[in-house]
């Protein structure tokens, strides 16, 4: 069974009331396509986070003071819009746990109605902008096409996409605010692509396999770790994070530091929110 926590944390620090931020599990993985598993990857998260150190070196301070909630796990994509909604209209930060890709523009909708100049910043080694893949709108392969159809996205660390996506991209515009793997700008830069209030959708692809094999779709070329943190802490300080997720973890027996690398990104996440 799943823990109930995220880090290894008691009362009052994991009330609802208090907290500022609420983690979802959504381990709901119905359209992959190449490796399987993503629907371990929120018990796999939360099991890695019993084993953060609550005190954060940059930050100096214990994050988990700002209080982190978990709530039960959603298993069906229907409930994830009435769900995040409940947790914005209670004035918190919602973190979706993953499962696969598609279940982000759920929480993108509720977020849109709350904050009407919302934009996205993605971190991917895929497009994700094709408008169906294997007969489905709703694949994980489609999540930025639809999530377009709500919002601007960002999209960082991007290597790979079929014709029809590059096609689309151009026909479009998007191609601008794409940032490749193997030539990603200053963190500035892509920051100014995004609106005051942003939502961040990760995928663990998005990160080098050698330091992140345990996902169903991997690509050589990623971002490093330190990477990601700049671009992050970048976004955190300028802009108004509204909410996140990380998806497309698919754990390996065994192999337990991509799982704790992912729990610690979370983490150092929630820092960079609480510290405004």
């Amino acid at each position: 069974m799943a823990p109930v926590r995220f880090l290894d944390l008691d009362p009052p620090h994991t009330d609802y009331k208090t907290a500022k931020f609420v983690v979802v599990p959504v381990p709901i993985e119905q359209t992959v396509s190449y490796g399987k598993g993503t629907s371990k990857g929120p018990d796999a998260i939360l099991k890695a986070s019993l084993h953060i150190e609550e005190y954060d070196i940059e930050l100096g301070r214990e994050i988990s003071r700002a209080g982190i909630h978990v709530t039960r796990p959603i298993k069906a994509v229907n409930a994830i819009k009435a769900q995040i909604a409940k947790i914005i209209q209670d004035k918190k930060i919602p973190v979706m746990l993953g499962g696969e890709h598609s279940i982000t523009p759920f929480a993108v909708s509720a977020l849109k109605e709350k904050h009407k100049d919302l934009s996205v910043l993605q971190f991917d080694a895929h497009a994700d902008l094709r408008d169906k893949y294997q007969g489905r709108s709703d694949s994980h392969a489609c999540a930025v096409r639809r999530i377009l159809e709500i919002c601007p996205v960002v999209q960082v660390g991007i290597r790979s996409m079929d014709i029809s996506e590059a096609e689309y991209a151009k026909k479009t515009g998007q191609i601008a605010k794409i940032h490749f793997a193997e030539k990603v700008e200053l963190e500035e830069i892509v920051v100014a692509q995004l609106s005051k209030d942003v939502y961040i959708t990760f995928d663990v692809d998005a990160l080098d396999p050698s330091i992140m094999p345990s996902t169903g779709t991997p690509e050589p070329g990623g971002l490093d770790y330190y990477q990601v943190l700049d671009i992050l802490r970048t976004v955190g300080r300028e802009k108004n994070i509204v909410g996140f997720d990380v998806v497309e973890l698919a754990p390996l027996k065994g192999v337990h530091h991509p799982d704790f690398t992912i729990a610690k990104l979370i983490y150092k996440l929630m820092g960079y929110i609480a510290a405004k």
